[in-house]
C-alpha cells in the first residue's frame, strides 16, 4: 500500500472516479486502458489509505458507500477542473506568441496601421501587438521584439535595418490651396500654421522656423498658428484645411498620392534621420520577425 499524505496520488483518484461512474472494475479498466485487477487495487490502496470503505461489494454488483457518494463527488469535480486547466494550458502552449512592435504614435497611425492589413492577409497566423509611446522602450527588459525608430544613422545601432529616410516641406489640403494659393514659400505668411508643440525643441526639423530658415525668409510673420502636441494630430488638421502643415515625406506620401493632401512646393529640407527596424536579441531566430522586417522593408521601399 502507498503511503498517503494530504491527497491522495492522482492515478488512483482518476481510477476512482471511472470505477464510481461506471460502478464497474472491468469498464473502468477499459476505460483506462488497464487490467480489472490493476483498477481493484487502485481502490484498494485509496480505501486503505483513506481508512474508508468507498465501494460496496454485492454479488455481481458494485456500490458506492455514503463515504463513497460523497468522495466521488468531489473527485468528479476536482478532475474536471484539471481536465479543463489542462486544456487550456495546451491550447496556449499550441498558440504563437504575439508579435510585439513598439513605434511613435506618430508611425504608427499614419504609416504602419494603414498597412498593416496586407501583413495580416500574408501571414494570418500571426497576431500582432503594436504599442505605440513616446519614450524608447528597452526590447529586452519590456519583453518587446521589434523596435520602428527614427533617428539618424549614428544612433541607430550595428544590427538596425534602415528603413527608409526622410524629407519635410509644406502640406495642406487642395480646398485650402484652392482658397489661398500658394505659389512661394512667401505666401504662407496669408495661412495658418500648424505647429508641433514642442517648447524645449528637442524635434527641431518639425518646426516651422528650421524650415523657413532653410528658405531663408525666417522673419516671416504667419496668420496664426495652431499647436499641437503630438504629429499624428497635425495631419489630419491639415486634411481638414485647418492650416498647413510640415509634412514627413514617409508619412504623408499615401495621402498625397491619394489626394487628401498636396505639397504646393517644390523645396524640402533633409533632417539627416531616417527610421530603422531594430530586433531584440531574444526575438532574433523567429521566423514570423524575420518575415515582419523584411515586409517592412518591402512596404518602405515602394514608391
Amino acid at each position: 500500500m502507498r503511503k498517503m499524505h494530504a491527497m491522495p496520488p492522482l492515478d488512483l483518484l482518476v481510477g476512482f472516479e471511472a470505477a464510481a461512474r461506471h460502478l464497474s472494475f472491468t469498464k473502468a479498466g477499459d476505460e483506462l486502458a488497464l487490467t480489472q485487477s490493476a483498477v481493484s487495487r487502485q481502490i484498494k490502496d485509496l480505501e486503505d489509505g483513506l481508512g474508508v470503505a468507498l465501494f460496496e461489494r454485492r454479488h455481481r454488483a458494485l456500490v458506492l458507500t455514503e463515504a463513497g457518494q460523497q468522495f466521488y463527488a468531489s473527485a468528479a469535480q476536482v478532475l474536471a477542473t484539471m481536465r479543463s486547466a489542462t486544456e487550456r494550458v495546451r491550447a496556449h502552449a499550441g498558440r504563437k506568441r504575439p508579435l510585439s512592435v513598439t513605434t511613435t504614435h506618430s508611425f504608427a497611425a499614419l504609416w504602419l496601421i494603414p498597412r498593416l492589413a496586407g501583413f495580416t492577409r500574408e501571414h494570418p497566423g500571426v497576431d500582432v501587438r503594436i504599442t505605440a509611446d513616446t519614450r524608447v522602450q528597452d526590447l529586452e527588459r519590456d519583453g518587446l521584439d521589434v523596435a520602428i525608430r527614427h533617428g539618424p544613422a549614428s544612433l541607430a545601432g550595428p544590427n538596425a535595418v534602415r528603413l527608409m529616410g526622410e524629407r519635410v516641406f509644406p502640406v495642406c489640403s487642395p480646398k485650402l490651396l484652392k482658397k489661398l494659393p500658394l505659389e512661394k514659400p512667401a505666401d504662407l505668411a496669408r495661412h495658418i500654421l500648424l505647429q508641433y508643440d514642442d517648447p524645449d525643441v528637442r524635434h527641431p526639423w518639425l518646426h516651422w522656423k528650421t524650415w523657413l530658415e532653410v528658405e531663408r525668409i525666417a522673419d516671416l510673420k504667419p496668420a496664426g498658428t495652431l499647436a499641437f502636441s503630438g504629429y499624428e494630430q497635425i495631419i489630419p488638421a491639415a486634411i481638414a484645411g485647418h492650416g498647413v502643415a510640415l509634412g514627413r515625406s514617409p508619412l504623408v506620401k499615401d495621402l498625397i498620392a491619394d489626394g487628401e493632401l498636396v505639397a504646393p512646393f517644390k523645396s524640402s529640407a533633409d533632417p539627416a534621420r531616417a527610421y530603422f527596424a531594430i530586433v531584440s536579441k531574444a526575438a532574433e531566430g523567429r521566423p514570423e520577425v524575420a518575415d515582419f522586417v523584411a515586409w517592412l522593408k518591402h512596404e518602405a521601399a515602394r514608391k
